[in-house]
């Protein structure tokens, strides 16, 4: 193909290209949040370390994690109670990743988040919880990662 014509086609396209693109002005795409998954999956590695802290604190990221993405769905629905069981489901999978932990600071730290999470999902407002507390809940156990 001659330089020329090669000029003409890509020039052609791209004046087509920004045609389309300035026609989709004001078009929105919406997404359920449940539909995407977790953006980063901490998937701790089953070992001979599965009690060491550091492979503690990798579960709790991980269920902190999946659960903020499951929160998101049930508070675009505006779904009170399914905040309240996710917060149940998580606060068990917290206190069993901190049953498993050889250090007994990590487990304290592990049973508190599990405890406010519990207590979140018995509360009369789960969201309030989601707005307050849940962002800062993993800080808990920062001190024990090593």
């Amino acid at each position: 193909m001659p330089h020329r014509r090669r000029t003409a086609v890509t020039t052609a396209l791209l004046t087509a290209s920004a045609a389309l693109a300035s026609g989709c002005d004001g078009i929105e795409i919406e997404i359920p949040a449940g539909s995407l998954p977790a953006p980063v999956s901490i998937a701790p590695i089953p070992s001979a370390s599965a009690g060491q802290p550091a492979y503690v604190c990798t579960a709790v990221y991980k269920v902190l994690t999946e659960g903020a993405v499951r929160l998101a769905e049930h508070t675009v629905n505006d779904d009170a109670e399914g905040l309240k069981r996710t917060f149940a489901d998580m606060a068990a999978q917290i206190a069993a990743a901190g049953d498993r932990s050889t250090d007994a600071a990590q487990r304290a730290a592990a049973d508190g988040i599990a405890d406010a999470l519990t207590a979140a999902s018995q509360g009369a407002d789960p969201k309030a919880f989601l707005n307050g507390d849940f962002a800062t809940i993993g800080q808990r156990l920062d001190g024990t990662c090593t």
